[in-house]
């Protein structure tokens, strides 16, 4: 304090030396406001989710959902939003996750790697802090099963 009341001293009288503090919500408050939709957090959320080794798929809840996410692959609809609930706030989100993981996959590994990758993609994208990551693992994906849900596709002749 020594030091500023001394530099103040030094300088012209003409000069006002005034201390101001700038807050970071104050400064963005200044410049305009950010809205950020829950559709868009969910996307975010949702690619986040897929990235991790593990999940199999993304599914949405009930009759209603299982609707909408049949319609979405018949049209080749958006689904990246699809399976994720979020509740999102001015600087804080909290995002509830239904999927279906691999069999062979160890579920509280590829729990907190959802985790940790919502949570950083949702931040470094938004800003927002998201405080919980719920995760409901409804299904185990075999590879067995779609294997032999698929039917033998038997390679074109390659002379007549």
């Amino acid at each position: 304090m020594a030091e500023l009341e001394q530099r103040d001293t030094q300088l012209p009288p003409e000069v006002e030396v005034r201390q101001t503090v700038t807050r970071g919500a104050d400064q963005a408050r200044d410049q305009g406001r950010t809205a950020i939709a829950d559709l868009v957090v969910a996307k975010i959320a949702g690619r986040a989710t897929r990235e991790v080794s593990g999940v199999h798929e993304i599914v949405t809840q009930g009759v209603g959902g299982a609707i909408s996410g049949l319609a979405q692959r018949m049209t080749g609809g958006e689904r990246s939003a699809q399976g994720v609930n979020v509740d999102v706030g001015e600087h804080e989100a909290a995002i509830d996750l239904r999927i279906i993981v691999d069999y062979g996959a160890s579920i509280p590994q590829v729990a907190e790697s959802i985790r940790r990758n919502v949570a950083s993609r949702v931040k470094a994208m938004t800003g927002l802090t998201v405080t919980e990551v719920n995760i409901d693992v409804a299904d185990l994906f075999y590879a067995e099963q779609n294997a032999a849900a698929q039917p033998a596709v038997t390679p074109p002749r390659r002379v007549e």
